[in-house]
């Protein structure tokens, strides 16, 4: 790994200078940085593109029904995708459209529905891309009202059509599913990272929120391995005490598979505990319950909402995670999680890069840790947030403000730079 690649390094993101940009939307996800822009998407599917040198806006795009969704409960906070040669980007908006969007200009050349009942099921999770697909993933709003499902969608990038839809509930109709029409409701795909693309395989990787688990056609509380197309289920996992999760609103799903190496998988939730699964044990289409490798806590012992963060380094893997009350690191070797340090700062999903662990803290200030000691680099300040997370990126380090619970319509975007 080449600690310079990002532009920041630990001498100089002492030194960093900060840019506040009001912005006209509460940012509750991540940025991405592409063609020399930052592009974010605010909590009512407004997506703008921001020279990160100058904050100016370069390009705003406002989705039709913006008005009828701006200051209510129905919002997004999927962070945006990019293709491949960077010149699209792909968006998401309350009413349940994934848009395609110019880089050049923000003009939208297609979008898409993923949802029957947007009312229903949020686009709560960031947007992937693989293999000229689009891939997107539903959830459900704040107090779990049915009906509504978890849903993996796979969207042709080039033309924007609906290819196919892999339904956690019901999931032997194979087609976007009006919700009412299940007789079971829930198991949100909510986790922040999404639907995950494994780098050996390209096979998909989802973890659901709460609802029935029957390990024929409803999938709750489950980890899930999907081929590259999502039509079909080619490994599943759930926990033993999985009717307990259920019945206690402890959402394996809370978090999204993080991929420890091409063997196994670690899968975080609200139960506050870390599992290590087997890849080779979760493999088929026959139910798979139990069977954990290993089991170790969140770092504070409560609920995991953040996407953990794999660091490959020369012959060593690292896995950072942060909850509420607490941010570590541990070792991955031997096939096992070996704690490394701990700090009781909480945090959101933590970013490596250029040689340093950022972690933010929701209730305000950026932590920055040498990886592999957890020393305190500095502490670069700011406001407060939600789920928001850091890009570090070309000299600048990129940070977006504010709770989408909030139901703002305006909102703070944090750029620091090297001077």
């Amino acid at each position: 790994m080449n600690p310079n690649a990002t532009g920041i390094t630990a001498r100089n993101v002492r030194s960093l200078s900060l840019r506040r940009v009001s912005l006209d939307g509460t940012v509750d996800s991540s940025p991405i940085y592409v063609g020399g822009v930052i592009v974010v998407t605010t909590t009512y599917g407004r997506t703008e593109a921001i020279d990160p040198s100058t904050g100016a806006v370069r390009w705003r795009f406002t989705p039709p029904g913006y008005s009828s969704w701006a200051g209510s409960a129905q919002l997004t906070t999927a962070t945006p995708v990019a293709d491949p040669g960077g010149a699209s980007v792909y968006a998401a908006s309350p009413g349940g459209r994934i848009y395609k969007l110019s880089l050049a200009n923000g003009h939208a050349a297609w979008s898409v529905s993923i949802t029957r009942l947007p009312s229903r099921e949020k686009l709560a999770a960031a947007l992937n891309f693989a293999r000229g697909h689009v891939i997107a993933t539903t959830g459900g709003y704040i107090g779990d009202a049915p009906p509504y499902q978890g849903h993996v969608a796979v969207i042709d990038a080039a033309h924007g059509r609906l290819l196919h839809v892999w339904n956690s509930l019901c999931s032997n109709r194979h087609a976007l599913i009006s919700p009412s029409s299940c007789p079971a409701s829930d198991s949100a795909i909510w986790g922040r990272s999404g639907a995950v693309v494994d780098p050996s395989s390209g096979d998909l990787l989802v973890a659901t929120g709460n609802a029935p688990w029957d390990g024929r056609t409803n999938w709750g509380d489950a980890t899930l391995r999907l081929d590259p197309n999502a039509t079909r289920l080619v490994g599943n996992y759930t926990p033993a005490d999985t009717e307990q999760l259920n019945s206690s609103d402890a959402d394996l799903g809370s978090t999204s598979p993080v991929v420890l190496d091409a063997g196994h998988l670690a899968q975080g939730g609200k139960d506050g505990k870390i599992r290590v699964l087997s890849v080779a044990r979760m493999r088929g289409g026959a139910p798979h319950r139990g069977g954990e490798l290993q089991v170790v806590s969140t770092p504070s012992g409560t609920d995991l909402f953040t996407a953990p963060a794999v660091w490959h380094t020369g012959a060593s893997t690292w896995m950072f995670a942060a909850d509420n009350g607490a941010t570590q690191a541990w070792r991955w070797s031997g096939g096992r999680l070996r704690p490394a340090w701990r700090h009781a700062t909480g945090g959101t999903s933590p970013v490596v890069a250029g040689g340093l662990l950022f972690v933010y803290d929701p209730g305000g200030g950026l932590d920055v840790y040498a990886p592999t000691t957890g020393a305190l680099v500095i502490r670069l300040q700011c406001g407060g947030g939600h789920w928001n997370s850091p890009i570090v990126v070309d000299g600048h380090v990129v940070l977006p403000e504010g709770n989408a619970n909030a139901h703002a319509t305006s909102g703070v975007l944090d750029i620091w730079s090297v001077r």
